[in-house]
């Protein structure tokens, strides 16, 4: 079982800039497995942010996301970061991070099997 807790989350400008964190804990070892970053904004579906790749040690994901937002993991510290840079209001959601077990590269929602409750960013204009 692999325990996720994500923080750092907050209200803020529009232009401003946050950073995520997202600690893990349990088995199998945080840095053996992909993790990605997911958002949810109201009356929306769940979509991919962000994913990093354990093996290549590799960000990937859409390009959209990649001109504002960066992803990158601290194993040491058993930790996923996302940077969000330049936000929007468009990004306000609550934002996800997840665990994928097994699986590599993959941006669906039903291949990751761990989740963590979620932190709120909220942008204003």
């Amino acid at each position: 079982q692999v325990q996720l807790v994500e923080s750092g989350g907050g209200l803020v400008q529009a232009g401003a800039s946050l950073r995520l964190s997202c600690v893990a804990s349990g088995r199998p070892s945080f840095g053996t497995y992909d993790m990605a970053w997911f958002r949810q904004a109201p009356g929306k579906e769940r979509e991919f942010v962000l994913g990093h790749n354990w093996s290549a040690d590799s960000p990937y994901g859409p390009e959209s996301m990649k001109g504002r937002f960066s992803i990158s993991r601290d194993n040491a510290k058993s930790t996923l970061y996302l940077q969000m840079n330049s936000l929007k209001p468009e990004d306000t959601a609550v934002y996800y991070c997840a665990a994928s077990i097994g699986i590599s590269w993959s941006q669906r929602r039903d291949e990751f099997h761990y989740w963590g409750p979620g932190t709120q960013v909220t942008v204003s204009s």
